[in-house]
């Protein structure tokens, strides 16, 4: 699934394992963003609550977290 985090960052997250793992796009490349933690009870249906909470500080009013795909 990629999030779309208030228009500055986008995010590819997927099940692994059992975990949740985040992937960034850096220079073309999909590259693990090992510093994200997602807990692993964390549904898919919570995921963009999640992230805004993550990066809440980063928001202008009016930002939203959604889901691309």
């Amino acid at each position: 699934m990629r999030f779309d985090i208030y228009r500055r960052l986008q995010l590819d997250i997927v099940r692994e394992a059992g975990q949740w793992a985040v992937y960034q796009s850096v220079a073309g490349k999909r590259v693990r963003a090992d510093e994200i933690v997602i807990p692993a009870d964390v549904t898919e249906d919570e995921l963009a609550a999640c992230l805004d909470d993550l990066y809440h500080e980063m928001a202008r009013p009016g930002d939203i977290v959604a889901r691309l795909a």
